[in-house]
């Protein structure tokens, strides 16, 4: 199954954010939207991705001032992307060897998905469960 497919089935919608805003402003974000991780846009230009694991890993290093902080002071902005032609396969490969969660699906600079580590589960489940019915519907029809 290819990324397009995921894509489909989810919808396009990412939750973004402006490197600007505070990190306190942010936890509501992530609250409003029930999402662990958002994209930063800078006049439609992907610059960053920023996660829970971000705002608690800046808390635990910096304390609670870390609060009024700009996103843009704690985001990662070594962005691993995808196309939508990426394979499911390879993504988890991927988000298991760098140990992240959430991807970017981005098509000639532009931002057209994301994929979080829920979404790869999903699809992989939804795989073996075709899988099982078909050798189910084979041994019962022969």
């Amino acid at each position: 199954m290819r990324i397009a497919d995921v894509l489909r089935n989810k919808g396009p919608a990412v939750a973004t954010v402006d490197p600007g805003i505070s990190v306190s402003e942010l936890i509501g974000e992530l609250s409003r939207h029930n999402v662990g991780a958002l994209v930063v846009m800078e006049e439609d230009v992907v610059v960053g991705i920023v996660t829970e694991r971000d705002v608690v890993r800046r808390i635990h290093e910096r304390g609670r001032d870390v609060l009024d902080a700009r996103v843009a002071d704690i985001m990662t902005t070594a962005i691993f992307a995808c196309l939508p032609t990426d394979t499911v396969d390879s993504l988890a490969e991927t988000m298991t060897e760098r140990r992240i969660r959430h991807l970017p699906v981005i098509v000639d600079g532009r931002l057209v998905g994301i994929v979080s580590i829920g979404d790869v589960v999903k699809s992989r489940i939804g795989e073996l469960q075709t899988e099982r019915d078909q050798l189910e519907s084979y041994i019962d029809h022969g």
